[in-house]
Order: C-alpha cells, then structure tokens, then sequence
C-alpha cells in the first residue's frame, strides 16, 4: 500500500490496533519504537497557527511511541519547500503540512506521497489529488456565511471594507469568493479591498488607508480574527469604531470569541485548526486503516446573542 511508505511488512504484520481500552499513552503504535511525524507549519506568526501546533503536540503527547518534529517556515514559501525536502530525506513516517501557498509547494508533497510517505494536507489546500488526506473547514462556506450575516446584520445595504487573507493560499481565495456570493442580491458594496496577509499589523495599516479615504465605513469583513482587530485598532484611534461592526473567522477561545464577549467584534465564525484530526489521522494510517481522502471539520458562528451558549453551528 502506498501510504505505509517507509514501513516494512514486518513492522506492519506487528502492528498493535488502537482501541478505546485505557489511556492513549500506553498503546504501543507497532513494534517500532518510535514513529516520527514531520510538521511543516507555515508560520507562527499567527495566533490560530501557534494554536495548531499546540494541539498537535498534545494530541501526539499521548502516545509514548510518537514523535512530532515541527518546522516554522517563518511565512516563507522557499523554506517551507526545503523543509518538505528535508522530512522526505529523514524518511519520517508521516509528513504533515499546512502549506503557505499552494502552487510552489504541491510538487514536494507530491513527491513526498509518490516516495510511499502519507501526507497530511492540513488547513491549506494544494493543487491536483498527490496526497494522502486533506484536513479542513469549509472555507467557501465559511465565507459564504458571513456574507449572509452581514447581508441581515445591514439589511441588505452598506459599505463594507473586506481585509484579505493571502490571496495566492486557497483560504483566502475562499473565504473571498464564499462572501461575495453571500451578499449577493443585495445594495452592499465593497468600497475598499487589500490583502492583509493574515496579519494583524497589515490589517491596521490598511485600514488605516481606509478610513482616510472613507466617510462611511459601515462594516468590517477580515478573513480573520486579528485582521478584524486590527480594524478595529485603527477605527478607535480616530475615534470612528462605533460607527460600523466588525467580523472576522477563527474564534479562537482567547482570540476571537474574547472579541466577541468585549465587545470588539460583531461576529467571528469558526475555523478550526484541525491539530488533534491530523493526530488521529496519522495514527490510523500508521496502523494500515483506509481514511477519506477529504475530512471536512465543523464550523459555527459566535455573535453577542450566542456565546455563552457556545455559539451556533452553520
């Protein structure tokens, strides 16, 4: 089977099933002493990202026989490239990653997945199907939905400034893409648009422009939650926040759903990292069990209404 990759047939005819029984720590995963997982994170400049590989460590931390190695390309499309490379060389077990673009980094996955090593798409897509298993939310709806919110929220009119994610990454085409569709029908325009790069900073900076431009700013669509609070920095430092509403995606429990209970923003829709799936995943690949091809993970919507009863699932 091509997902076993480095494994022998003798490490595989050993190999233990996991089962429900006791804690996950004392499964042994196989006879091998230890399995290492290769995870190429983007970058940690990202709240949500940190978050990812938390959850990730946690998740592997049960296991006495698994061993994660992180990588922090630093938003850095190269280096991610020559971390792939690098885990391919190791010959590590299963390779994860959460790529920062798609089309430079889908010819080392695939390479990867050609030379026998599962591969974990997590979060960002790739181009083509040379890989083991995509793990993620569903973008495009996620967009879609706070279009429709806010096409409600205005009634159906307004001016919206729309902070992108990285629009050579498939979130963030998107999340684009789901929200012009949700608005469509109705008299909102997008008077202004940039492309934030998910950062904070940015998100100001461009805002920032917006607000020097714009007397009548009504609303604020981030493709994520630290866009959508860097917005709202710069509407408050001119003293104009209470004049539009703000939304953002990823509801972080210390991040975006905190915004939601202080007041800052509108609506955040929920993102999640996928840290503890790609955990699950990798173990049932490496116990020679079939997973699909695509795992879609749930999303909800946190709004001042809904939060203490943990929000609303789409």
């Amino acid at each position: 089977m091509k997902y076993l990759g480095g494994l022998t047939a003798m490490v595989f005819a050993f190999t233990v099933v996991l089962t429900g029984c006791g804690s996950r720590g004392g499964n042994n995963v196989g006879k091998k002493d230890v399995f290492v997982i290769g995870m190429s994170q983007c970058n940690l400049g990202e709240p949500w990202r940190v978050q990812m590989d938390e959850d990730i460590r946690a998740a592997a931390a049960e296991y006495d026989h698994v061993k994660v190695l992180f990588k922090d390309a630093q938003n850095d499309t190269l280096r991610q490239r020559g971390h792939i490379e690098e885990f391919i060389r190791q010959g590590v077990d299963v390779l994860i990653a959460s790529p920062k673009e798609a089309a430079p980094l889908t010819e080392p996955l695939a390479r990867a997945y050609e030379k026998g090593i599962p591969v974990i798409i997590l979060d960002r897509a790739v181009l083509g199907d040379q890989y083991t298993v995509f793990i993620g939310a569903d973008n495009r709806l996620i967009g879609e939905a706070a279009g429709k919110w806010l096409k409600k929220a205005l009634g159906g009119k307004g001016n919206v400034v729309e902070l992108k994610g990285l629009m050579t990454s498939v979130p963030g085409v998107d999340r684009h893409e789901g929200f012009r569709k949700g608005i469509e029908g109705s008299d909102i325009k997008v008077i202004f648009e940039a492309d934030m790069q998910w950062l904070e900073p940015n998100a100001r900076k461009e805002m920032e422009s917006a607000l020097a431009r714009f007397d009548r700013i009504d609303a604020v669509y981030a493709h994520n939650d630290p866009g959508a609070h860097g917005a709202y920095l710069a509407a408050a430092a001119v003293d104009r926040q209470k004049e539009m509403i703000f939304v953002g995606i990823d509801a972080l429990p210390n991040e975006g759903r905190a915004y939601v209970k202080q007041g800052i923003l509108a609506a955040c829709f929920e993102y999640p990292t996928g840290g503890r799936e790609a955990i699950d995943t990798a173990l049932k690949l490496l116990n020679g069990e079939a997973v699909p091809k695509k795992i879609v993970l749930p999303t909800r919507v946190y709004t001042p209404e809904n939060i203490d009863r943990g929000g609303e699932a789409l």
